[in-house]
């Protein structure tokens, strides 16, 4: 399967694993780069002595294209684009902040730039900007989200010829998904909670059992209204979070509650008390798979489904 995004980044299939906080480590990251995909370190929360030590690991796990995640809210946002333009990954995406100044710096060390962006005002930006690509994330991903759909966003950003390869995120969760994004126009997609079920993921098992378990409304968007909307699995943290928020309650005391609960649900499993991210497409994961079978099945299930859709009469 050949897009933009596969010549671009010298990968078999048009898929990027999403940047994960205490999730995406070099295990996975390897994985998915070794079974066609690109894999990605996510440096969310961690030292950058971490991260640099992730990106030799994956270095000696796979000689497969991955990159690293950058959450550029974060305080070491510039030590982790130094080691990863030290370390010379193949790419790397950044989100949570402005991208534009960093575009320079990586492009120089020949590193791709692929931020992530939730408009079309900052699609176009990037664009002028230099970065190699870009990837469109709708609300239903899991984790930090904007304020549009997918769909909204393919049919905005994708409306105007991009020169630069663009990547759909956002409930891309299997192999329909993904042929609907190629059929928008898209150059590939990015997917993220797929990937958590999977056997190289460091994620706790209960945190793993209690996204198999949920439904179509089971996951919760906290921080919406203050401008900082985060997606979870609707749980006793979530609640309390949500009305906190509800009653106009300060923004330290809501920061309070929610510091280190990533951690505690993707780390420790605490399914009650910590944030399990996920995405809105919770229906179709339901099994836990090694990567390369994982990849495999979304790539049979894209090409079903646009054989079909070439079977249809016009």
């Amino acid at each position: 399967m050949k897009t933009r995004l596969t010549s671009l980044l010298g990968i078999k299939y048009p898929i990027i694993q999403g940047g994960m906080a205490w999730t995406s480590d070099a295990n996975l990251a390897a994985a998915v780069s070794n079974g066609g995909g690109a894999g990605i370190i996510s440096a969310g929360g961690r030292t950058s002595e971490w991260v640099r030590a992730e990106i030799k690991k994956a270095k000696s796990l796979t000689d497969k294209p991955f990159g690293v995640n950058v959450m550029l809210m974060a305080p070491n946002a510039s030590e982790i684009v130094d080691i990863a333009c030290e370390e010379k990954v193949q790419f790397v995406t950044l989100g949570a902040g402005n991208p534009v100044p960093h575009i320079p710096k990586l492009k120089a060390a020949g590193v791709k730039v692929i931020p992530v962006v939730p408009n079309v005002k900052l699609a176009d930006r990037i664009e002028k900007s230099g970065a190699d690509a870009m990837i469109m994330e709708g609300l239903e991903a899991g984790g930090h989200i904007g304020t549009q759909t997918t769909m909204a966003l393919m049919s905005n950003v994708l409306a105007k010829h991009h020169e630069i390869p663009v990547v759909v995120a956002g409930g891309i969760s299997d192999g329909r998904a993904m042929a609907a994004a190629l059929l928008m126009g898209a150059d590939g997609v990015q997917i993220g909670s797929r990937f958590i079920l999977t056997t190289e993921c460091p994620t706790h098992p209960a945190a793993k059992e209690a996204i198999i378990n949920a439904t179509d409304t089971d996951s919760a968007v906290t921080g919406f209204s203050r401008g900082h909307a985060v997606r979870c699995l609707k749980n006793d943290f979530t609640e309390e979070f949500l009305a906190l928020e509800r009653s106009g309650a300060p923004q330290e005391e809501l920061d309070k509650l929610a510091t280190g609960t990533n951690r505690m649900g993707a780390v420790e499993g605490d399914t009650k008390r910590g944030a399990v991210l996920a995405g809105q497409s919770l229906n179709v994961l339901n099994d836990i798979l090694p990567c390369k079978d994982v990849i495999e099945r979304l790539i049979v299930q894209a090409k079903d489904a646009l054989a079909r859709a070439s079977s249809i009469e016009l």
